[in-house]
Protein backbone atom coordinates (compact mmCIF):
# COMPACT_ATOMS: atom_id res chain seq x y z
CA UNK A 1 0.00 0.00 0.00
CA UNK A 2 2.84 2.43 0.76
CA UNK A 3 4.31 2.02 -2.73
CA UNK A 4 0.93 2.75 -4.31
CA UNK A 5 0.55 5.92 -2.23
CA UNK A 6 4.13 6.93 -2.97
CA UNK A 7 3.66 6.51 -6.72
CA UNK A 8 0.45 8.55 -6.69
CA UNK A 9 2.13 11.43 -4.90
CA UNK A 10 5.18 11.32 -7.16
CA UNK A 11 2.99 11.53 -10.26
CA UNK A 12 0.77 14.33 -9.00
CA UNK A 13 3.20 16.53 -7.08
CA UNK A 14 6.62 15.51 -8.41
CA UNK A 15 7.74 14.80 -4.85
CA UNK A 16 7.76 11.66 -2.71
CA UNK A 17 6.44 10.56 0.67
CA UNK A 18 8.31 9.56 3.82
CA UNK A 19 7.75 7.07 6.71
CA UNK A 20 6.23 7.12 10.19
CA UNK A 21 7.05 5.15 13.35
CA UNK A 22 4.97 3.06 15.78
CA UNK A 23 4.92 5.20 18.91
CA UNK A 24 3.98 8.87 18.98
CA UNK A 25 7.07 10.52 17.60
CA UNK A 26 8.39 13.72 16.23
CA UNK A 27 9.87 13.48 12.77
CA UNK A 28 10.81 16.41 10.62
CA UNK A 29 12.48 17.64 7.49
CA UNK A 30 15.88 19.24 7.99
CA UNK A 31 17.86 21.28 5.53
CA UNK A 32 21.25 19.68 5.08
CA UNK A 33 24.09 22.13 4.60
CA UNK A 34 27.59 21.55 3.25
CA UNK A 35 30.40 22.04 5.80
CA UNK A 36 31.13 25.67 6.71
CA UNK A 37 27.86 26.97 5.27
CA UNK A 38 25.45 29.30 7.06
CA UNK A 39 22.64 27.70 9.03
CA UNK A 40 19.21 29.09 9.82
CA UNK A 41 19.75 30.64 13.24
CA UNK A 42 23.11 32.05 12.25
CA UNK A 43 23.36 35.07 10.00
CA UNK A 44 21.96 33.87 6.64
CA UNK A 45 23.91 34.51 3.44
CA UNK A 46 23.10 37.86 1.83
CA UNK A 47 20.28 37.49 -0.68
CA UNK A 48 18.75 40.48 -2.34
CA UNK A 49 15.70 38.62 -3.59
CA UNK A 50 14.79 36.49 -0.54
CA UNK A 51 11.11 35.61 -0.76
CA UNK A 52 10.08 36.89 2.68
CA UNK A 53 6.28 37.03 2.68
CA UNK A 54 3.62 37.59 5.29
CA UNK A 55 2.11 34.84 7.42
CA UNK A 56 -1.18 34.82 5.47
CA UNK A 57 0.56 34.55 2.09
CA UNK A 58 2.79 31.77 3.42
CA UNK A 59 -0.26 29.90 4.75
CA UNK A 60 -1.86 30.17 1.31
CA UNK A 61 1.26 28.59 -0.24
CA UNK A 62 0.95 25.70 2.24
CA UNK A 63 -2.73 25.34 1.32
CA UNK A 64 -1.75 25.24 -2.38
CA UNK A 65 0.78 22.49 -1.63
CA UNK A 66 -1.87 20.47 0.20
CA UNK A 67 -4.36 20.97 -2.65
CA UNK A 68 -1.83 19.47 -5.10
CA UNK A 69 -1.76 16.20 -3.16
CA UNK A 70 -4.02 13.59 -4.82
CA UNK A 71 -7.53 13.35 -3.36
CA UNK A 72 -6.99 9.64 -2.64
CA UNK A 73 -4.31 10.65 -0.12
CA UNK A 74 -5.96 13.79 1.23
CA UNK A 75 -8.98 11.75 2.36
CA UNK A 76 -6.73 10.13 4.99
CA UNK A 77 -5.82 13.55 6.40
CA UNK A 78 -9.24 14.39 7.87
CA UNK A 79 -7.97 14.08 11.46
CA UNK A 80 -4.53 15.58 10.83
CA UNK A 81 -4.02 19.18 11.93
CA UNK A 82 -1.69 20.99 9.54
CA UNK A 83 -0.49 24.35 10.82
CA UNK A 84 2.05 27.02 9.97
CA UNK A 85 4.37 28.34 12.66
CA UNK A 86 7.04 31.04 12.41
CA UNK A 87 9.85 28.79 13.66
CA UNK A 88 10.36 25.66 15.75
CA UNK A 89 10.74 26.21 19.47
CA UNK A 90 14.09 25.59 21.12
CA UNK A 91 12.34 22.93 23.24
CA UNK A 92 11.16 21.07 20.12
CA UNK A 93 14.65 21.21 18.59
CA UNK A 94 16.13 19.87 21.85
CA UNK A 95 13.51 17.06 22.03
CA UNK A 96 14.47 16.03 18.51
CA UNK A 97 18.17 16.12 19.35
CA UNK A 98 18.85 19.08 17.06
CA UNK A 99 21.11 22.04 17.62
CA UNK A 100 19.41 25.45 17.93
CA UNK A 101 20.91 26.48 14.59
CA UNK A 102 19.46 23.53 12.63
CA UNK A 103 16.85 24.73 10.10
CA UNK A 104 13.87 22.45 10.70
CA UNK A 105 11.34 22.92 7.86
CA UNK A 106 8.51 20.84 9.28
CA UNK A 107 7.60 18.19 11.82
CA UNK A 108 5.07 15.37 12.12
CA UNK A 109 3.71 14.66 15.60
CA UNK A 110 1.64 11.55 16.08
CA UNK A 111 1.24 7.83 15.53
CA UNK A 112 1.72 6.69 11.92
CA UNK A 113 -1.15 4.84 10.25
CA UNK A 114 1.07 1.77 9.91
CA UNK A 115 1.53 1.57 13.68
CA UNK A 116 -2.02 2.15 14.90
CA UNK A 117 -4.15 -0.34 16.73
CA UNK A 118 -7.94 -0.59 16.63
CA UNK A 119 -7.91 -1.50 20.32
CA UNK A 120 -5.70 1.46 21.30
CA UNK A 121 -6.47 4.46 19.08
CA UNK A 122 -4.36 7.61 19.50
CA UNK A 123 -5.50 9.95 22.26
CA UNK A 124 -4.82 13.10 20.25
CA UNK A 125 -5.07 14.01 16.58
CA UNK A 126 -1.89 13.90 14.54
CA UNK A 127 -0.30 17.25 13.76
CA UNK A 128 2.03 18.59 11.10
CA UNK A 129 3.74 21.93 11.63
CA UNK A 130 5.39 23.78 8.73
CA UNK A 131 7.96 26.39 9.80
CA UNK A 132 8.00 29.60 7.78
CA UNK A 133 11.26 31.29 8.79
CA UNK A 134 13.62 28.35 8.13
CA UNK A 135 12.00 27.75 4.74
CA UNK A 136 12.23 31.41 3.74
CA UNK A 137 15.83 31.66 4.95
CA UNK A 138 16.91 28.77 2.73
CA UNK A 139 15.15 29.87 -0.48
CA UNK A 140 16.34 32.48 -2.93
CA UNK A 141 13.11 32.92 -4.91
CA UNK A 142 9.37 32.56 -4.44
CA UNK A 143 9.39 29.61 -6.87
CA UNK A 144 12.07 27.85 -4.82
CA UNK A 145 10.07 28.59 -1.65
CA UNK A 146 6.91 27.05 -3.14
CA UNK A 147 8.87 23.95 -4.21
CA UNK A 148 10.42 23.53 -0.75
CA UNK A 149 7.01 23.99 0.91
CA UNK A 150 5.52 21.29 -1.34
CA UNK A 151 8.37 18.90 -0.62
CA UNK A 152 8.13 19.57 3.11
CA UNK A 153 4.35 19.09 3.23
CA UNK A 154 4.60 15.80 1.35
CA UNK A 155 7.58 14.73 3.50
CA UNK A 156 5.60 15.23 6.70
CA UNK A 157 2.47 13.57 5.30
CA UNK A 158 4.70 10.65 4.33
CA UNK A 159 5.64 10.24 7.99
CA UNK A 160 1.90 10.01 8.74
CA UNK A 161 1.70 7.13 6.22
CA UNK A 162 4.68 5.33 7.77
CA UNK A 163 7.75 6.23 5.69
CA UNK A 164 11.08 6.76 7.48
CA UNK A 165 13.57 9.55 6.98
CA UNK A 166 15.97 6.91 5.65
CA UNK A 167 13.46 5.87 2.98
CA UNK A 168 12.88 9.50 2.04
CA UNK A 169 16.61 10.09 1.81
CA UNK A 170 17.00 7.07 -0.48
CA UNK A 171 14.27 8.51 -2.70
CA UNK A 172 16.01 11.89 -2.82
CA UNK A 173 13.47 13.69 -0.60
CA UNK A 174 15.23 13.73 2.76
Amino acid sequence: MNNLLLNAVCLETDVALGRLRALPRKQGRLRKFPPNSAKFYQEPPMRTNRPGIGADAFARLVEQAIARIPEEIRTYLDNVVISVKRRPSLDLLAEMGLAPDEPLFGVYLGVPLTERSASEPPLYPDAIHIFQEPLEACCATREELLEEIEITVVHEIAHFFGFSDEELEALGYG
